[in-house]
């Protein structure tokens, strides 16, 4: 395993990888999401560069060991896609990508706006949806105008970012309160808007068997010396990408593509009575198939890395 640093303006960020350097096919670059690291990514870099492929992850700006900058601006999806582009030219120039939530948008936006760096994508948990005329957190703001979304309660800066830095258990409740086992759906898309995030999380008894106690760990020490307000701020940069969508505004997604979920992840029903996870591949020109995974939750390359790798063997196959 190698870790490196790559410089994009005045941000430095951390990227480790695995495989040869001559794998004699394009690497592939992996992108985490919230709240989440390039550790997210383990199961991954350890198959793909068993099976001779070079493959790299990132820990995205914010987060972990890269880089951490204060203003929302910097988190732009344009700004962070750079970060992206930087890193495929790091890794030779061209890159086959692999996002997971937050990941997701930005590996497309990366294909969007540096199209010549980006050979392929893989989506996980979020399918791609061109911007269009209505920013995503004014829609929110309507579906959810009597009730609580932990996108616009992560609006106001610093609520969210003391209530998850009080609690030490803060990372058990989420991952297992998004996780196969834990999802409470009914509960989770009803809370009152006064609650808070960790409201109704329990924390488990013990930690499910994809996340041993050392994994959690690098998640947890990660949280505490980097603090949240980078990877909350991705969420408050919404408005500032939707004012700067005329260059991807309405655009499909060009590269060949698949999608990849669990088929219990609380994505799917974000939007009340639809299933967002119904026809993944309608905005893409080139789609090579979606992948749903039963007994699976949010965290899907970490609660099934088998499925998840097999089904990404399939997509880079089809290449």
């Amino acid at each position: 395993m190698e870790r490196f640093r790559v410089q994009n303006g005045e941000v430095s960020l951390h990227v480790v990888a695995d495989g040869p350097r001559d794998a004699g096919s394009l690497p592939i670059l992996c992108v985490h999401g919230w709240p989440e690291l390039a550790h997210s990514w383990r199961h991954q870099l350890a198959h793909f560069a068993r099976a001779g492929r070079r493959i790299a992850a990132l820990d995205v700006r914010g987060y972990g060991e890269s880089d951490k900058p204060e203003a929302v601006a910097d988190y732009r999806l344009s700004v962070i896609a750079g970060d992206i582009a930087a890193v495929i030219d790091a890794l030779g120039g061209r890159a086959v990508l692999v996002g997971h939530d937050w990941g997701a948008p930005i590996v497309y936006a990366t294909a969007l706006r540096h199209a010549e760096k980006v050979a392929a994508v893989a989506g996980l948990s979020v399918p791609y949806v061109p911007m269009g005329d209505v920013s995503f957190l004014d829609m929110a703001r309507q579906i959810y105008k009597d009730r609580f979304f932990y996108q616009l309660y992560f609006q106001e800066e610093g609520r969210a970012e003391a209530e998850l830095a009080a609690d030490r258990l803060a990372l058990h409740k989420i991952y297992f309160g998004l996780s196969a086992a834990g999802t409470d759906l009914a509960f989770l898309m009803n809370k009152p808007p006064s609650a808070g995030l960790l409201d109704g999380l329990a924390a488990p008894e013990r930690l499910p068997d994809w996340m041993p106690e050392a994994d959690m760990a690098v998640f947890v020490e990660a949280f505490r010396r980097g603090g949240w307000r980078g990877p909350i701020n991705r969420y408050r940069a919404q408005d500032l990408d939707f004012a700067e969508r005329e260059p991807v505004k309405g655009r499909p997604l060009a590269q060949p593509a698949c999608f990849i979920a669990g088929e219990a992840d609380v994505v799917r029903h974000f939007v009340p009575g639809m299933d967002l996870y119904a026809d993944p591949g309608a905005f893409c020109t080139d789609y090579r198939g979606t992948t749903l995974i039963p007994g699976v939750g949010h965290w899907v390359q970490q609660e099934a890395p088998e499925a998840v790798n097999a089904a990404l063997e399939r997509f880079f196959a089809s290449l």
